[in-house]
Formats: structure tokens, C-alpha cells, sequence
């Protein structure tokens, strides 16, 4: 249920702040993102599967983590990556 490379590199390339950034909070808040709709996928035809839905709410608490960090750092680079990604209406 991991993102293909060709996805992981071309989600990188969009939400970096640099050229070498691979570990800002909008590159991992991206990621956390795709890997986060992949496992749900997942959920919809694999009710039971425990393991996975454990793996699926530690990775929702992370990717909230690192929003309100950001949110708390910097707020319009938190404005601009959620309206990217769609996150909150």
C-alpha cells in the first residue's frame, strides 16, 4: 500500500520549498496524504484488516500533527497547502 515511486517523486517535485527538499512539512504532509487515501482505498474492501486500520489512524494523528505545526509556524504557507490539497472546506 506504498506510493509508487514515479508518484512519491512527482509529489516531492510539487510541494518542496527548495530544489533537495524532501522533509519540509508540506513534502511529508503531501505524502502522509497520498499514503492516507491509498490505506482508506484499502479499508473500503478490507473492513477487518486491524493492522492496517492501526497503520491508518497513526498516519491521520501525524499528518494533523504536522499541520497545526505548521499552521503554528507559519500560517500562509499552511493556508496555501491546504487549499492545494483539498484538506479542510
Amino acid at each position: 500500500m506504498s506510493i509508487a515511486k514515479k508518484t512519491k517523486t512527482k509529489l516531492i517535485k510539487d510541494f518542496a520549498t527548495t530544489e533537495k527538499d524532501t522533509g519540509s512539512p508540506e513534502v511529508q504532509i503531501a505524502l502522509l496524504t497520498e499514503n492516507i487515501a491509498a490505506v482508506s482505498k484499502h479499508m473500503e474492501t478490507h473492513a477487518k484488516d486491524f493492522h492496517s486500520r492501526r497503520g491508518l489512524t497513526n498516519m491521520v494523528a501525524n499528518r494533523a500533527r504536522l499541520l497545526k505545526y505548521l499552521q503554528k509556524t507559519d500560517a500562509e504557507r499552511y493556508a496555501a497547502l491546504i487549499k492545494k490539497l483539498g484538506l479542510r472546506k
